[in-house]
């Protein structure tokens, strides 16, 4: 009997669930982009960085290419930016409905 759809999508956001992974996904929903163009931009280890890579690999998220000594990362479907798009879209959502709140709550002061 296969996993029940909601699990498997559990799962799915799990390994969504870093934030060096969520950066490493929107560089690369860029473009392709080498382990060594994306140190500096995540701001890690560069072990902590294949660790977080070694993830998204397993999730089948990503897929390499090798030219020479230098691995390149790349996106396994452009679908992923698009769900990252729509995190970014709902979050603006929720922090303009938490900056109305704490505009209301500071004008109504103390009471």
């Amino acid at each position: 009997m296969s996993e029940p759809l909601y699990q498997l999508k559990a799962e799915f956001f799990k390994n969504l669930g870093h934030p060096v992974r969520i950066r490493v996904l929107e560089l690369l929903s860029l473009r392709e982009h080498a382990v060594a163009e994306m140190l500096p931009e995540v701001g890690v280890e560069a072990a902590s960085l294949s660790q977080q890579l070694a993830v998204l690999r397993r999730a089948n998220l990503v897929v390499t290419r090798r030219e020479g000594s230098t691995v390149y990362y790349r996106l396994t479907s452009p679908r992923i930016a698009e769900l990252l798009s729509v995190a970014r879209g709902i979050l603006s959502g929720v922090l303009e409905g938490q900056a109305e709140l704490l505009a209301d709550l500071r004008a109504t002061g103390p009471r």
